[in-house]
């Protein structure tokens, strides 16, 4: 599920070398932390959050079919000074 959720990303972001995936154990889920680049942040969430819902969905589907429970999200990091 990480490889299928870096390759989709990757394709999505201008800055694909700060794209950093980072799966967490949370309540027997795997939560999926994206760390982006600010000015990509946008391009992943999409008008009105339709990128990131599609996103969420095809992951919980794809683990749903591999009997895992898989959530994404996206981790702001605050810039710094």
């Amino acid at each position: 599920m990480q490889a299928f959720l870096d390759y989709v990303v990757k394709a999505l972001v201008d800055h694909q070398d700060q794209v950093r995936i980072t799966p967490v154990e949370r309540n027997a889920t795997t939560v999926y932390e994206l760390r982006l680049h600010p000015e990509d942040v946008g391009r992943v969430i999409g008008r009105q959050g339709v990128m990131i819902h599609a996103l969420r969905s095809l992951v919980q589907a794809g683990g749903a079919k591999k009997g895992l429970r898989c959530a994404v999200e996206i981790v702001e990091e605050p810039p710094s000074v």
